[in-house]
């Protein structure tokens, strides 16, 4: 196996970065790149800890985050399984990253910068949903932002109806824990979960 190792050979095997891909990192939300991120649901957040690593998926009912100012976005941290590795990724290490999606759409949007979180009782409360509200929020100050070129999304046609997956023909979440755990009661999770979600999304 073949690998590059320096960042000159990565250079010369890629070539030079054309202009539109320098020019459109910023470090504030432009009016238009604004309304991208506001038009998305869902975004991936990267988090770094001393354990490594965590991407975890972040979804809302509209906008996934809250355009505080250019600068600041806001990421309320609805019910989940209560691990919480984003979370205490966060705390001990700043640096986060999130990938938009906005269905429909194939540019993606890019944050890089740092978060904190907040548990201050008014601004948990202004994200209330069905007298319910996040027991925290992510406070993301702006490092960089940019828009993704679409080749990735126009690749993987994710938005194509016609290449969307059966989940029929998929393992349910019973059967992907039971494959981690031999003696997991798959059949009764995968029985209560849809009640349980229902019951926990807020």
């Amino acid at each position: 196996m073949t690998i590059i190792r320096t960042i000159e050979e990565l250079k010369t095997l890629y070539g030079e970065t054309s202009e539109a891909s320098i020019v459109k990192v910023t470090t504030a939300l432009t009016a238009e790149y604004r309304q991208m991120i506001e038009a998305s649901p869902f975004a991936a957040l990267a988090t770094i800890g001393p354990e490594g690593l965590d991407c975890s998926p972040r979804g809302d009912g509209h906008s996934v985050v809250r355009v505080a100012d250019d600068r600041t976005v806001l990421m309320p941290d609805w019910r989940g399984n209560n691990r919480a590795d984003s979370l205490a990724n966060i705390v001990r290490d700043p640096r986060v990253a999130l990938l938009f999606l906005v269905p429909g759409s194939n540019t993606t949007m890019r944050i890089n910068g740092t978060a904190v979180i907040s548990v201050d009782p008014a601004l948990t409360g202004s994200f209330e949903v069905d007298g319910k509200h996040p027991r925290s929020v992510i406070v993301v100050t702006i490092g960089e932002v940019y828009f993704q070129c679409a080749r990735a999304l126009i690749r993987s046609q994710l938005w194509n109806p016609e290449r969307f997956v059966d989940p029929a023909s998929l393992p349910t979440a019973g059967a992907l824990l039971k494959a981690a755990k031999a003696d997991f009661d798959k059949e009764t999770y995968d029985r209560e979960w849809p009640g349980r979600a229902a019951k926990t999304m807020w």
